[in-house]
């Protein structure tokens, strides 16, 4: 299981999370999400901690906690939903078009 960590401050770094998370148990992964044109935090984190008592622990101590300035919105992580390519369907172009 992944945690989802929203509202974050834009000055939290890995190494934040990684302190704030090794309260509630071992962390494995935290991932900062930057957005790919400006290079900026997109303020959301996932974290991976060795086991599900200790995800679920952290999840119930730090949703909704104040910290950075912010109220943390932390849960367990949704699967990524697949998105489509294309513009629609109709090649971005006009729909009324006459042939």
């Amino acid at each position: 299981m992944t945690i989802y960590v929203g509202n974050l401050s834009y000055q939290a770094t890995t190494e934040d999370l990684t302190e704030v998370f090794t309260d509630y148990g071992k962390v494995k992964r935290v991932q900062l999400p930057t957005d790919r044109e400006t290079g900026r935090m997109r303020g959301f984190a996932f974290v991976d901690m060795e086991d599900d008592a200790q995800e679920d622990a952290s999840i119930s101590a730090l949703d909704g906690a104040e910290w950075m300035g912010r109220a943390l919105k932390v849960n367990k992580a949704k699967p990524r939903e697949e998105r489509s390519g294309g513009s629609g369907g109709d090649g971005g172009g006009r729909r009324d078009r006459r042939y």
